[in-house]
């Protein structure tokens, strides 16, 4: 295991997975009036963490988190892999930053809508996935081979 394989991008890739698990557990969404109800959580004046708000997604969020602890496994390990390094984190995290703008902008969970905001844990949840993004694309094109301009064997 060579630790020194580790560069930046992998820290903050790391480092937003970790933040994205803690994001799950902070208070996502609060709820306005004593009408609002999202899962278990009740009006008035109280708050819905995501992992209480979001019931598939909390998984798929935590399978995310995960993501750049396999990616950093995998380099200290040095395994070989048949696509840059970071690629398939990348495309993770993009995937679970589109639930989170989603779940947090077009379509809240709860009803009314109107009576539903968010709160710190989604903002904490939307920096982590950005996190994770810029990390692991700052690892695919670190890792990616260099091409030869035309004309050059």
């Amino acid at each position: 295991m060579d630790y020194k394989q580790l560069d930046r991008g992998e820290l903050i890739a790391v480092i937003g997975g970790i933040l994205l698990a803690i994001s799950l557990f902070l208070s996502w969404y609060s709820l306005g009036n004593r009408n609002a109800v999202l899962n278990s959580c009740k009006g008035p004046d109280s708050t819905c963490t995501g992992w209480s708000a979001l019931t598939i997604l909390r998984y798929l969020l935590l399978i995310t988190a995960l993501a750049p602890l396999v990616l950093a496994y995998i380099i200290v390990r040095g395994h070989a892999l048949s696509w840059p390094r970071g690629e398939l984190t990348a495309v993770i995290a993009l995937v679970a930053l589109t639930f989170v703008l989603y779940r947090g902008l077009l379509d809240k969970p709860g009803s009314p809508p109107g009576e539903i905001a968010l709160d710190f844990g989604w903002w904490v949840a939307l920096i982590s996935g950005g996190l994770i993004l810029v990390g692991s694309i700052w690892r695919s094109q670190e890792g990616a081979a260099r091409r030869k301009p035309p004309g050059v064997l």
